[in-house]
């Protein structure tokens, strides 16, 4: 698996602590930014993450900012994109079971580094479960008119 990561200034700190979690896992990375703890614009990080997952040059993407809100909302913008913004592990696992989310959002200053690394583990372990949740699926990509 190969997983893209981003983050603004905001998500800085969160995000090399998911680092450490993916070298635990032995999942291969690449983190886009931001790299320092000025301010910049989330949807500058957002966008290179959503495109290249979109693109299938990486399997999952992970973002991270303040709320994870503003990073969500940037990446669903990317058609074949589902971002999923997630607070607890269940609905990391849910995600991915049901909604096959290509990616995950992480708020920093409302989710705790422990939290936010079982998360990541829920989400990168759990596969799609497909039958009626594909179907589903499908439904949303016509939406992007896929």
């Amino acid at each position: 698996m190969k997983v893209v990561l981003g983050s603004d200034h905001g998500g800085l700190k969160l995000k090399e602590s998911i680092k450490k979690v993916l070298e635990e896992m032995n999942v291969m990375y690449e983190d886009v930014g931001c790299d320092c703890p000025d301010s910049v614009d989330y949807p500058d990080y957002a966008l290179p993450v959503a495109e290249k997952v979109a693109k299938g040059e990486f399997d999952r993407g992970i973002l991270i900012c303040g709320t994870g809100i503003g990073m969500s909302i940037t990446a669903n913008k990317v058609r074949g994109i589902r971002c999923a913004l997630v607070t607890d592990e269940y609905s990391a696992r849910m995600s991915r079971e049901h909604n096959n989310a290509n990616i995950l959002a992480l708020g920093e200053r409302v989710t705790g580094p422990g939290l936010a690394e079982g998360i990541v583990r829920t989400w990168l372990n759990t596969e799609f479960a497909g039958g009626r949740h594909e179907r589903r699926v499908e439904k949303i990509g016509a939406l992007e008119g896929e």
